[in-house]
């Protein structure tokens, strides 16, 4: 049997939906900043966040093409310095979404003038009107801003924008990388504040003010929560640290009924310089309870740490990631 063959179509089926996926996912962000993000003058960060901050300042051009004149000199300045480490996905992604944004937004609104307002009273005919319901709004945009960049990273690739400046302030500036997109952010919901809330350079300042700017938080948080779902799943693995005088019922509970491995760790009390052995266990969110009540059964003095497990890989657990792969970090 030709094995190389038969590896072949199914490799290219692999290529052929990695790239769908890539823009069916700037497409979902894109359709989310287009009819529930920019209408409402919300600010979630990022180069389109600034796109709609400086929207009010020049209406005559779109969010989606202030989103190239950032990213475009970024993504050249990140292919200078990082050179291979900066994908082609993420170059064609950069510029497909702003054109996409750009599209869609003259398909929902019936006016060149409508398209400078962005006023959600006219987006698709009044229909999608949700200005006296700001907070559903926020939240419906940041679900299909977070699921569609979920989906794009999950492809190994990202959007550019605040990724680039948080790449190059952590090469220059010694910034963690998550500290600089969230300086990056930080500078673009304040200019949000200070332009769309308090009206500097426009002629009508919001009369919403520092709440949009909450609600652009939420939107953030929100989106933030729903990216890091779509890369980790719906919930963290626990980690457990035991130390109870029943070592051998609590090593039974565990290899038999849940079915799970542990590690002794050797430590010793400070305040009675006894050695004891530490349980070095982790399980899954739903088995935590049972594990908690079965001790609770077995030994009711133990000492118990519960904490998060952010990543686990191993058997029972993740597979290890691919050297080039993109972490929810």
């Amino acid at each position: 049997m030709n094995t190389k063959a038969l590896l072949e179509p199914m490799g290219s089926w692999a290529w052929w939906r990695s790239w769908f996926l890539i823009f069916f996912g700037c497409s979902v962000m894109g359709t989310g900043f287009v009819l529930f993000i920019n209408p409402y003058n919300f600010v979630p960060g990022g180069v389109y966040g600034m796109g709609i901050v400086l929207h009010n300042l020049f209406p005559s051009i779109q969010v989606g093409t202030f989103g190239y004149m950032f990213d475009i000199p970024l993504m050249i300045t990140a292919m200078l310095i990082f050179g291979s480490q900066f994908g082609t996905r993420t170059v064609l992604a950069a510029l497909y979404t702003p054109g996409y944004m750009n599209i869609l937004t003259r398909l929902v609104y019936p006016t060149p003038e409508a398209v400078e307002s962005l006023d959600p009273s006219l987006l698709l005919g009044g229909r999608l009107d949700l200005s006296n319901d700001l907070l559903l709004a926020c939240i419906i945009g940041a679900v299909l801003i977070g699921v569609g960049l979920g989906i794009v990273v999950r492809q190994q690739a990202t959007t550019g924008g605040t990724d680039i400046v948080g790449m190059l302030l952590q090469k220059f500036a010694g910034i963690k990388f998550s500290t600089g997109i969230l300086l990056a952010d930080g500078f673009v919901v304040l200019s949000g504040l200070v332009v769309i809330g308090f009206g500097v350079g426009t002629d009508e300042p919001s009369s919403s003010g520092w709440m949009l700017t909450l609600y652009s938080l939420i939107t953030i948080y929100t989106s933030s929560r729903v990216v890091a779902y779509l890369l980790d799943g719906a919930s963290y693995d626990k980690l457990l640290f035991i130390i109870s005088d029943h070592q051998e019922e609590l090593r039974k509970f565990i290899l038999d009924d849940i079915e799970r491995s542990a590690t002794y760790l050797k430590g010793r009390g400070m305040f009675t310089n006894q050695d004891r052995d530490v349980i070095f266990l982790v399980v899954s969110r739903k088995e935590v309870h049972l594990v908690q009540n079965k001790i609770r059964e077995i030994d009711p003095k133990a000492f118990v740490v519960v904490t998060d497990a952010y990543e686990t890989f191993g058997e029972g657990f993740k597979q290890f990631p691919d050297k080039n792969e993109i972490q929810a970090q």
